[in-house]
C-alpha cells in the first residue's frame, strides 16, 4: 500500500474537534469514512495535530495508507466527493512508507484572531472578550517571554501520556488591524489548549496592566493555578501550516 499525505482545511464549528470520540462528531472520523468509503474498507488516518472543538484549519495534514492504485490527484478528487461542506482536501501528495504526519513534522503554526466588534458574521470565526484593553506595548513584551524551549506545564492540562511538557517557540508575532487583533505563533510542538491559554494570559496581562515579566513566573511556576492563566475562546484559533523536511520524504 502506498502512503499518502493530506492537506486539509475544515470549518471547526460543527465539529468536536479533530480526534476521533466516542461521541460527537470529529474531523478524523468524517475523514476516515470518506477514504473507508473509497477504498471499500476500513482507513485510519495519522494527523500533525489535534485541534480542540470549534478550533479551525488552513493547512492541517494526514497521513494514511491506501490500498487502491489511484494518483494522489485522483484521490484528493474523490475524497473531495464523499466529504461535507465543512471539510475541504486542498492536495494530496504521495510520501515514504515510514512518513509519519505528527513525529516528521518540525513545526506548527497557529494564528489567533481576536476581533473588535462582535458580528453575527464573524461570531464562528473570530473571537470576542468584552471589555478588555488591548496594549501593543505590553503584548509586544508579552512575546519575547514565551520565545525559546519552556516547559510549558502551566499553560496546558495534565496529559499522562506525556514524557515532558517541553516546547521550542520559534516565532511569536502580533498585529493590530482596524477589525481585528492577530497573533501568529509558531512551536516544534503544541500542548493542549497551549495557543488559546497563551493568548487569554496576554490578554489578562494587558488588560491589567501587570508587568510582562510575570511570564517568566508563571512559567516556572509550573502549575497553571494562577489568575492570570485563562483560556481564550476556541473560535478564533486557526492550524495556519505544518512545517516537514523537504528531503526524503515526498515521491
Amino acid at each position: 500500500m502506498k502512503n499518502f499525505l493530506a492537506k486539509i482545511s475544515y470549518d471547526g464549528t460543527g465539529f468536536s474537534g479533530w480526534q476521533t470520540q466516542k461521541e460527537g462528531r470529529t474531523v478524523q472520523q468524517v475523514l476516515e469514512n470518506a477514504l473507508s468509503q473509497i477504498a471499500k474498507e476500513e482507513i485510519k488516518t495519522t494527523s500533525a495535530g489535534r485541534t480542540d472543538a470549534g478550533v479551525h484549519a488552513v493547512g492541517q495534514y494526514a497521513n494514511f495508507h491506501f490500498p487502491i492504485q489511484m494518483t494522489a490527484k485522483q484521490i484528493q478528487l474523490a475524497l473531495r466527493a464523499n466529504l461535507p461542506n465543512d471539510v475541504l482536501i486542498t492536495q494530496v501528495v504521495e510520501v515514504i512508507d515510514d512518513f509519519n504526519a505528527r513525529y516528521d513534522a518540525k513545526s506548527r503554526t497557529y494564528r489567533y484572531i481576536l476581533t473588535k466588534k462582535l458580528t453575527p458574521f464573524n461570531r464562528r470565526y473570530k473571537s470576542f472578550i468584552p471589555k478588555v484593553k488591548i496594549k501593543t506595548k505590553i503584548v509586544d513584551r508579552c512575546l519575547k517571554n514565551f520565545i525559546g524551549r519552556h516547559d510549558f506545564t502551566s499553560f496546558t492540562k495534565f496529559n499522562p501520556d506525556l514524557n515532558n511538557y517541553y516546547c521550542n517557540i520559534l516565532n511569536f508575532e502580533f498585529e493590530e488591524t482596524d477589525e481585528d487583533y492577530r497573533f501568529v505563533i509558531q512551536s516544534n510542538r503544541f500542548l493542549h489548549n497551549m495557543v488559546r491559554r497563551i493568548v487569554g494570559t496576554i490578554i489578562n496581562i494587558s488588560n491589567t496592566d501587570t508587568d510582562a515579566n510575570i511570564i517568566e513566573e508563571l512559567i516556572a511556576a509550573k502549575t497553571p493555578k494562577n489568575r492570570l492563566i485563562t483560556t481564550a475562546p476556541p473560535n478564533g484559533l486557526y492550524l495556519i501550516e505544518v512545517e516537514y523536511p523537504e528531503n526524503n520524504l515526498i515521491k
